[in-house]
């Protein structure tokens, strides 16, 4: 049988140096057609394929290059295509994507209809690109899509809203949903990573159920999503929604052999109603979901303009707090630690306080957390412990030389060993670093491997103690008292409060008692206000110290001069509470919480 690619060999005598004598290299041409790179094919003016190489047939999923054994589907397509390109009789270049011989591949074809002895003949040559193809779209992905979860990243969601506004018509109105998981960072550290992007996959999963057509779900940070919801006719069908997806994501996740349950602040905007371009549909909907965060967490808001005027205050609070660093308007207030049996000062806490811009003190609870999210807190502490410093003759003048100062690290500067070792070359610096403590709430215990192997022996070797501050209102348990390395654990005004009327408080008072000093830990009970809470710790409990507005509120340097004559025994008495004369400037002081 003649072979195909013979067949379109057309004989002619060489006419210049380098052609080839038809006899001689006819065979020589004929394979070199064969072994190209490229699939090569020509068909004639009925589709039928007359020569088809080697490379062109393992491209069209061939054996072997037989026009004959190409299978139906490919050749009633290429049959199709070449009438339908001789018809027309133009140049024609495609990307073609199928099944070849070495599985899915993309071709990059060019056809070209030609006359060639009185005949109409389409000239295909296909070159395989689907690797060049995988890189693309890899980039393509890379660029557009979430790695982890296969979600459009931002970019993609905000161009599909301006494409929504742009093309707005009444009647079309959409909402944009920013939800973010609460706590996401304390499940990371205490699972670990690779637990907490499984964490965030399932939850994606769930997020992504009952969308519509038009709907879009975006990881476009960390831990937080972005839901278009689109179109929408009132706001009762978005809540509607969204609180069906609040239920769904409290239902636990069971990841690596744990159940872990996860909830999630949304917060949402509606356009047109609470702006009219993406950056302030996206900025209302990140306000109504912090809203959520102050409130609780856990829940969904929509915005309104309540909230508009809090971001603003927000913002100018940030400025001042940014200058107020600058400038360092920060001052400290100092609250004793003391022996409920002798009245002894046992050791006090330094409070930091903000002047504002018209000097009125403000209370921890006003900046601090900003203060953490602007990544200001590191410089903070350090302005805490200089002014410690600064005034030190004053404090022992009015507490005592032997009491020991109090300075309190957030959780997130606990778990870095960066802060946490210039912190203590500062406190090894003051040349009395023994006179230290440092509080931490309880969340630092949630990474006890990092905080107890690695920070804590730091701390230790130069003899600063450490505090559980606010214990009993974070992640704590007491089987957890047990694998702690702590000097000191402050129990929280939570369980103070009207002890001697709350049994039950009474009870777990006591099983922390207990276990605190099989393990060698000194209690201190916080926020004393009362004589009755006094009297109950003092006969039915074996606390020997506690702080609060009983025994004094807190004293500014400024005023630690007035006060050095009350205190000048080391003591705290009746007398000694009546020394702040502008109580109201404290109001009930904030823990010095981050």
């Amino acid at each position: 049988m003649k072979s195909p690619l013979s067949s379109q060999i057309l004989p002619h005598a060489p006419q210049h140096e380098g052609e080839f004598a038809f006899d001689g290299d006819l065979g020589l041409l004929r394979d070199i057609i064969r072994l190209l790179p490229t699939g090569v094919t020509v068909q004639d003016e009925e589709g039928r394929f007359l020569l088809i190489n080697d490379a062109a047939a393992s491209q069209l999923g061939m054996a072997a290059a037989t026009p004959g054994e190409l299978p139906a589907k490919h050749l009633n397509e290429r049959r199709e295509m070449a009438l339908e390109l001789l018809r027309v009789g133009r140049l024609a270049v495609a990307e073609v994507s199928g099944a070849g011989s070495k599985g899915e591949q993309v071709l990059l074809t060019a056809h070209r209809p030609a006359r060639i002895a009185g005949r109409n003949l389409l000239l295909s040559c296909s070159a395989d690109i689907s690797e060049q193809k995988a890189i693309e779209d890899h980039l393509f992905r890379s660029a557009y899509f979430d790695e982890l979860t296969g979600l459009p990243m931002r970019r993609v969601i905000e161009h599909r809203v301006q494409s929504l506004i742009q093309h707005y018509e009444p009647g079309n109105a959409f909402a944009l949903a920013f939800l973010d998981i609460d706590n996401f960072k304390h499940i990371n550290d205490y699972y670990g990573h690779s637990a907490g992007d499984a964490l965030l996959v399932e939850v994606a999963k769930r997020l992504g159920l009952n969308l519509r057509e038009n709907d879009m779900l975006s990881r476009i940070s960390g831990d937080e999503f972005l839901l278009l919801l689109a179109p929408i006719d009132s706001e009762e069908e978005v809540a509607e929604y969204v609180e069906a997806t609040l239920q769904r994501l409290k239902a636990p996740f069971f990841i690596d052999g744990s159940e872990i349950f996860a909830s999630t602040s949304i917060g949402v905007s509606l356009f047109p109603d609470h702006g009219r371009g993406y950056e302030a549909l996206l900025q209302n909907a990140d306000i109504a979901m912090y809203r959520v965060k102050n409130d609780g967490k856990g829940a969904v808001a929509f915005f309104d303009t309540s909230m508009e005027r809090e971001a603003l205050a927000r913002m100018k609070i940030e400025q001042s707090l940014r200058h107020a660093i600058l400038e360092k308007r920060f001052c400290c207030a100092f609250q004793p630690k003391v022996d409920i049996r002798t009245k002894e000062i046992k050791g006090v806490e330094a409070l930091v306080r903000l002047r504002d811009d018209d000097g009125v003190i403000q209370a921890p609870g006003t900046f601090i957390n900003l203060a953490a999210e602007l990544g200001l807190i590191d410089e903070l502490t350090h302005l805490v412990l200089a002014e410690i410093v600064r005034s030190i003759d004053l404090i022992n003048e009015t507490f005592g030389a032997a009491a020991t100062i109090s300075i309190n690290v957030a959780a997130k500067q606990a778990d870095s060993p960066t802060f946490m070792r210039s912190f203590a070359e500062a406190l090894e610096a003051t040349g009395f670093p023994r006179r230290f403590m440092i509080e931490v709430t309880e969340d630092a215990f949630v990474t006890k491997t990092r905080f107890q192997d690695v920070i804590v022996p730091i701390f230790r070797k130069l003899g600063v103690g450490i505090s559980i501050d606010d214990f009993g209102i974070g992640y704590s348990s007491l089987s957890a008292l047990a694998d702690i390395t702590a000097d000191e654990i402050k129990i929280d005004r939570s369980f103070i409060k009207d002890i001697h009327l709350r049994p039950r408080s009474q009870g777990i008072l006591r099983a922390i008692e207990s276990l605190s000093e099989a393990l060698g830990m000194t209690v201190i009970a916080e926020g004393v206000e009362t004589f009755e809470e006094l009297a109950y710790l003092q006969a039915a409990t074996r606390i020997r110290y506690a702080q609060g507005f009983y025994f004094a509120y807190p004293i500014f340097l400024e005023e630690l001069k007035i006060a050095a004559p009350v205190f000048s025994e080391t003591r705290v008495n009746e007398a000694s509470r009546p020394v702040q004369e502008n109580r109201q400037a404290y109001a009930r002081p904030t823990r010095y919480r981050r």
